[in-house]
């Protein structure tokens, strides 16, 4: 039923914002008005949404192709909102709130229809602040907000919500993360209605004609500016997510939105979304995904300069003068080189050994960079080496779907198996992937459930899974438990450790005038290193300048503080060759030793003297030593 105007009362309004604003005289809506056609809003009655009322634009209300008015005598209240140009009626893109999809999951009803409202809600962001943690002293957490939590072994009150999330703060703190990325958490829709799945190349009458398959990850056109009602666990999605923004920086971790945009979503939109986000929600940075993404647009919007924005490239000539070098590294590279190439060296592939060494040493002169081994496509880490190729089949496309150059390892059986000798070495190899990626100068970023060996049973596309494939199992098993006691015991030597907490790339040299350079690589003979095709294993030295003041005082100790510094050695021997490997430590001054204090295997490598030293490292296993 559409109604007249009745006691509405119509003025011209300001043509930005975009959407609909609350003002002083009631509510003024403007749109995007490209089409030479009646345009206006349809106002839906909240307590009847069958009751409509259209309002057109007045004649004068249009600049370019804006159109804009406000409506008085009209309460948010009351009603909810669409566009309308022509016959076209659709939500507003610039809506902060989306009603009618706040249930997640399948529908196969045609006539639910979306509508648009106001986030009107008040909230008390206390002292709350961006936190602007530097890319060097971060360590990332990728994680889909409904999957993180819905299993039923997550034990949180709010499953599959943002305030699920919260309620495993004390997790990620416990496991040393510095910032979350989260998979699409703006609204989108999750299914696709019958007439939208018999379009698509994929139908098949047969096994779809009853059925929708859900778009579980969201990659695909958003309402940007309205966080997802269905990840909500009551009925104010923007209060809940300002909600968990706040408790998360109170525990001193950021959050990371993805933005996945289609080549159609124009730079002004973009910048206007993550405008919105930014001074709205607090957002600490975006990881913007898209073929059309105007980077050095938004990398040189002042707003923006505090704003973490990753991305798979970034133009620096663009963005910095030859002379500028930023103090802070807002933007950063994230790209797939460090994952396929790690994978392919981890698993002993030939000539891999010099791009190994030049991925673990990069980083860019005025960018981050962000390194990884899993990520939501593909393998998780557990599955990396237990399956040789992708088991999709649940997803309905006949293990069509999903990447085929995985660059994995069963490990001598496809998937489960209780032979120890294969489980052993699959914890092995996860342990040298995660040695690796923390050892590595870029930033490292763990996919949720890595550190306790979650499983996906072998699909490397999980995008439609919405059950128990898609969701983190909270795995409490001995082996599990084992893995992530080593995961925390990393994070935790990585974030103690100035020599891998980087802003500028290692330059080989005594740059410190302590007699041994930043970075050094070892092989059979110390000094020595041969990164032909054939070799597999390498030795990587690194220099740490110590205050002995600072670390006397930290200690209790006041004994002799002279405030002197001294280097201490870190030396990481890799050997990913299938059988065991030569090293020789470099010589240390008198009463210095060498000590083992990790490693991927179970068995010690013990050395102890001042002068060089040779020892054998197992196949495929990774030791640390230190020397002081």
């Amino acid at each position: 039923m559409v109604k007249s105007l009745n006691n509405f009362s119509i003025q011209k309004g300001n043509t930005f914002p975009l959407g609909a604003t609350l003002c002083d005289e009631g509510i003024q809506f403007s749109m995007v008005n490209s089409r030479d056609e009646d345009a206006g809003i349809v106002l839906i009655s909240k307590k009847n949404p069958a009751e409509k009322t259209r309002i057109p634009f007045p004649e004068g209300c249009r600049m370019g192709n804006i159109s804009s008015m406000t409506v008085k005598n009209i309460s948010n209240d009351d009603y909810a909102y669409r566009f309308y140009e022509g016959d076209l009626e659709y939500v507003d893109p610039y809506s902060g709130r989306i009603h009618g999809n706040e249930v997640f999951g399948v529908k196969d009803d045609s006539s639910y229809e979306l509508s648009s409202d106001l986030d009107l809600n008040g909230f008390d962001w206390k002292d709350d602040k961006i936190l602007c943690t530097p890319f060097s002293d971060s360590v990332l957490y990728l994680l889909h907000v409904r999957g993180f939590t819905r299993h039923s072994s997550s034990k949180v009150a709010h499953p599959g919500t943002f305030l699920g999330i919260v309620e495993k703060i004390p997790h990620l703190k416990e496991l040393g993360i510095t910032a979350v990325e989260l998979m699409p958490c703006y609204e989108f829709e999750e299914y696709r209605k019958p007439e939208e799945r018999k379009k698509s190349p994929d139908y098949n009458a047969l096994t779809d004609a009853n059925s929708s398959k859900v778009n579980f990850w969201g990659y695909q056109n958003g309402f940007y500016f309205a966080p997802k009602a269905s990840y909500a666990a009551g009925d104010d999605p923007c209060y809940e997510m300002r909600c968990f923004v706040r408790e998360m920086h109170k525990a001193g971790i950021e959050v990371i939105m993805q933005l996945y945009f289609p080549d159609h979503i124009k730079s002004g939109m973009i910048q206007d979304v993550i405008r919105h986000w930014v001074m709205k929600y607090h957002i600490d940075g975006f990881h913007l995904k898209g073929n059309k993404i105007p980077i050095s647009l938004l990398a040189t919007d002042p707003l923006f300069a505090n704003t973490k924005l990753l991305y798979d490239y970034i133009p620096e000539e663009e963005i910095y003068s030859l002379e500028s070098k930023p103090k802070y590294k807002n933007l950063c590279v994230y790209s797939d080189e460090y994952m396929y190439q790690m994978r392919k060296f981890l698993k002993a592939d030939p000539d891999m050994l010099s791009e190994f060494v030049r991925l673990e040493k990069r980083i860019p002169e005025r960018t981050a960079i962000v390194n990884f081994i899993t990520n939501y496509y593909g393998f998780t880490l557990a599955d990396l080496y237990s399956y040789d190729v992708k088991h999709n089949e649940e997803n309905g496309e006949n293990n069509r779907d999903g990447c085929n150059s995985n660059y994995s390892w069963n490990c001598g059986a496809e998937g489960k198996t209780k032979k120890k000798s294969i489980l052993n070495l699959r914890t092995k190899m996860m342990k040298n992937a995660m040695l690796a990626l923390f050892f590595g100068a870029g930033t490292p970023l763990i996919l949720s459930g890595d550190e306790f060996m979650n499983s996906k049973s072998g699909n490397n596309n999980s995008y439609c899974q919405d059950n128990e494939t898609g969701y983190v199992n909270w795995n409490t098993t001995k082996s599990a438990t084992e893995f992530y006691e080593f995961m925390k015991q990393l994070v935790a030597f990585r974030k103690s450790k100035s020599f891998l907490k980087l802003f500028d790339e290692l330059t080989m040299s005594d740059i410190a005038q302590c007699g041994f350079p930043d970075l050094s690589f070892h092989q059979e003979e110390a000094w020595k290193a041969d990164l032909s095709g054939d070799k597999h294993h390498i030795g990587m030295m690194f220099t740490e300048m110590v205050d002995a003041t600072k670390e006397k005082k930290a200690s209790g100790d006041r004994r002799n503080v002279l405030g002197t510094k001294y280097a201490r050695l870190y030396y990481v021997a890799f050997n990913m060759h299938w059988e065991e490997r030569k090293f020789s430590l470099p010589n240390l001054i008198k009463k210095a030793k060498w000590n083992q204090i990790l490693s991927s295997g179970e068995d010690a490598v013990n050395v102890s003297a001042g002068s060089s030293v040779s020892f054998e490292v197992p196949a495929r296993t990774v030791v640390i030593f230190e020397a002081k």
